[in-house]
């Protein structure tokens, strides 16, 4: 299905014909490691569906996420902004938010589903939220039409490694703002998911829509639907089976490689589903995680979650769009996920509002154009810490003693060429300089950064 809109045909002179409005999808998956899938050079995980994704598609082999840990690296997403310009770098005492935290991001930010949803789409998200549990800061008040999932990450529970520090409440379940079951079993999680996500293309194809499907896994602990299950040992399936109902971490860590093959069905099932709706050439398919990998592989990066090297912040991406997206193509272009938005609002022909975000429209760069990326600088924060910046080329670790890495021959970060480029290191300091004016480092607030959200009496949400 087609969708029109006559004011929008002067955007795009160079590929949309016809003034095609598309449809969205962004896959967005949760603690996966650059070297996890087929298109990025995995021998260990299966994922054909991946592969075929990127046969038909692009890969971006140099896309990052602004935050290396799950909070700020979503409220960058919908916000395309900074997580420190709206101050989402860390929760109120963790690094991400927790249950009952008060902060949330704030309602007067504008979402991706909100730009979208100005113009007529049908938004849902179905997966992991984190970016608030308290009613206010819900997916539905954030421009969704549609909620399935939980409002953070599924260890969030009772038997979490350190529950005896956190006491953390029962998993809640959430269907838009009602709490529809407390534990449920995550081992049918992404199986749920992915059926709520068909159901939500199958409903809305005559109809422009945007899908956001953030999965909570391969994120610990790992569970994966019976089906999945096969080739897993008798000891390690018998290790699985606690009474008290607890979790075992270590052994179901040694379920990643059956979590990737789980996701790569999904990520099938919503192509497939695109296709049998002769949706296929009008829809924008991106998969990409949140953040580098606490269990598999960074592939040739060095670092993982919770880093700022590479590993930590660059993501193996994936997208596709049949005749306008170059297929099988590898897009080394520096851009982010601070960037969809911006794109996004302009294939969709909407407005943005008139407020400061730091992700630019790419959409240049996507298209058979191969436009240079629009970003001179990128910044790489730690919570509230600027601790590098990047160009198009080279990568400066901020410190007393800088670090300084040719990403063009040298992204596994092995061989400092600090001494041999003085000028460079210069450069880059007066970037982070002029980023740290603005968006602030550490106990430096920034000039250009507006407020959380806060709940006044905020509540672990229980049915």
């Amino acid at each position: 299905m087609k969708h029109f809109y006559i004011p929008f045909l002067a955007l795009f002179p160079f590929c949309l014909s016809a003034q095609e409005t598309p449809n969205l999808v962004l896959i967005f998956i949760d603690d996966m490691g650059y070297g996890d899938i087929g298109p990025f050079g995995s021998k260990l995980n299966r994922t054909p569906n991946l592969d075929r994704m990127a046969k038909e598609g692009a890969k971006l082999s140099s896309l990052y996420v602004s935050a290396p840990v799950c909070t700020p690296s979503r409220a960058a997403l919908m916000t395309g902004c900074y997580p420190t310009r709206i101050d989402m770098a860390t929760g109120s005492k963790f690094g991400v938010l927790l249950s009952g935290d008060p902060k949330g991001l704030n309602p007067k930010e504008v979402t991706i589903a909100e730009v979208l949803r100005s113009v007529g789409y049908k938004t849902a998200i179905y997966g992991k939220w984190h970016l608030g549990d308290q009613p206010e800061f819900l997916p539905t008040r954030q421009g969704f039409d549609e909620f399935f999932g939980i409002p953070y990450s599924h260890d969030i529970h009772p038997f979490h490694p350190r529950q005896s520090h956190f006491q953390f409440p029962p998993l809640a379940l959430l269907e838009n703002e009602t709490v529809t079951e407390m534990d449920p079993n995550a081992d049918y999680l992404t199986k749920r998911i992915t059926e709520h996500a068909v159901s939500f293309i199958e409903r809305n194809k005559n109809e422009p829509f945007f899908l956001y499907v953030p999965h909570p896994i391969p994120h610990k602990p790992l569970h994966v639907a019976p089906p999945f299950m096969k080739g897993v040992t008798k000891e390690i399936t018998e290790k699985l089976k606690l009474e008290d109902g607890s979790v075992d971490y270590k052994t179901r860590d040694r379920l990643f490689r059956q979590a990737i093959n789980e996701i790569d069905w999904s990520v099938g099932r919503i192509l497939d589903t695109l296709k049998k709706h002769d949706l296929d050439d009008n829809t924008m398919v991106i998969f990409t995680s949140d953040n580098g990998p606490a269990i598999g592989s960074a592939g040739p990066l060095k670092g993982r979650k919770g880093s700022t090297f590479e590993g930590g912040m660059r993501e193996a991406t994936v997208i596709r769009w049949p005749g306008k997206i170059p297929a099988g193509k590898t897009n080394p272009e520096l851009m982010t996920t601070m960037d969809l938005l911006p794109t996004f609002a302009k294939l969709a022909g909407a407005q943005l509002p008139e407020r400061k975000r730091d992700g630019q429209n790419i959409w240049p760069v996507w298209s058979p154009r191969n436009a240079k990326s629009p970003h001179d600088h990128f910044f790489y924060y730690h919570t509230h810490s600027l601790q590098a910046v990047r160009d198009t080329r080279w990568k400066l670790v901020l410190g007393q003693n800088p670090k300084l890495y040719d990403l063009k021959t040298d992204s596994a970060e092995k061989t400092n060429l600090a001494a041999k480029h003085p000028e460079i290191i210069q450069r880059l300091q007066t970037a982070a300089a002029r980023a740290t004016a603005e968006l602030g480092n550490g106990e430096q607030q920034g000039l250009r950064v507006r407020p959380v959200g806060r709940a006044t009496k905020p509540t672990p949400r229980i049915r």
